[in-house]
């Protein structure tokens, strides 16, 4: 089955071919399932005004403003993900980069986490120098996340304070570091399935190892505060059409996939590699357990220690 061709069935017709996305799940990865968490280490202070965000716009959202937390709250933190299941944990700051006092901090922070907590470590910082990139890997970072959110045609109607071209290229500067790249998108902004064939596209340039995909979640006080939610069978063929067009990739479901999917995010943990759990930058999730029982019932193996990841087939 070609992507593109999952893109012109009818939407009441996906669930039949949500086998097809299955087998074909299993047959490069396997049954293994992971959970990642994160931790919102620097909140609400960011001028890129991205109308999804809550913290583009503290004042009006009441999302919560704090400058980069102390180390031992980052651990803390991935004690919590351990905790959660979560074989992965994010460091993630707001704003478009860091000062090199933060990015000090961080380091001392993967580097205490490493030695004390028995999970990968990630972080998503906005765009940042080379040096600063070839520092992480050092320290231990094995992965760097940074989404381009959606097309480049339809980005200028999320924000233009913030270049998505420039974004493209330091996504291509993780890879050439030598790190792993975390790139995906945010679904459900008014964008076009074209949008969707567009980011696709770029993506497919990029060969991230992981593909996030989050859900918008029409936070009061942003622009899209009143953005009129897609039907849950749309989303699952954005899920089956991904699937087709990066079967190598790891697709992962995070922010909004409750509100988003619904009833059908069973149907949509059939063809991803895993959840993000335990809350997202400023909305909580649903109860890891929840998630964790979700995967032994659909017979999946839930991977818990970072020497046990599946790699694909």
């Amino acid at each position: 089955m070609k992507p593109e061709e999952i893109l012109k069935i009818p939407e009441e017709r996906i669930c039949e071919l949500l086998s097809h996305g299955f087998k074909k799940r299993v047959e490069v990865w396997g049954r293994a399932f992971e959970f990642c968490s994160i931790i919102n280490a620097k909140s609400g202070i960011c001028n890129g005004g991205c109308a999804f965000c809550a913290q583009a716009f503290p004042k009006k959202t009441k999302a919560p403003v704090y400058p980069l937390v102390d180390v031992e709250e980052m651990v803390e933190g991935a004690l919590k993900a351990k905790e959660a299941k979560a074989v992965k944990y994010s460091i993630v700051t707001s704003g478009k980069s860091l000062s090199e006092k933060e990015f000090e901090k961080i380091i001392d922070a993967v580097k205490a986490i490493k030695s004390r907590v028995d999970i990968d470590v990630d972080v998503s910082l906005g765009i940042i120098p080379e040096d600063f990139l070839k520092e992480l890997k050092e320290s231990g970072v094995r992965r760097v996340h940074h989404n381009l959110e959606t097309s480049k045609e339809f980005y200028p109607r999320i924000t233009t304070k913030i270049d998505w071209q420039k974004k493209f290229s330091f996504a291509k500067k993780v890879k050439e570091a030598g790190l792993e790249l975390c790139c995906g998108g945010l679904f459900g902004m008014g964008e076009s399935e074209r949008d969707w064939v567009k980011l696709a596209e770029s993506l497919k340039e990029l060969e991230p190892e992981s593909i996030p995909i989050n859900f918008l979640i029409p936070i009061p006080g942003t622009p899209l505060e009143n953005q009129k939610p897609y039907p849950p069978l749309k989303f699952l063929k954005l899920l089956l059409y991904l699937r087709f067009k990066f079967p190598e990739a790891e697709l992962r479901l995070c922010g909004g996939r409750e509100a988003s999917l619904r009833e059908t995010l069973a149907l949509a943990a059939l063809v991803v590699n895993g959840f993000m759990v335990g809350g997202y930058l400023t909305r909580p999730g649903r109860d890891p357990r929840l998630d964790q029982k979700l995967v032994e019932d659909l017979g999946f193996e839930l991977i818990t220690h970072p020497q046990n990841r599946r790699e694909k087939g």
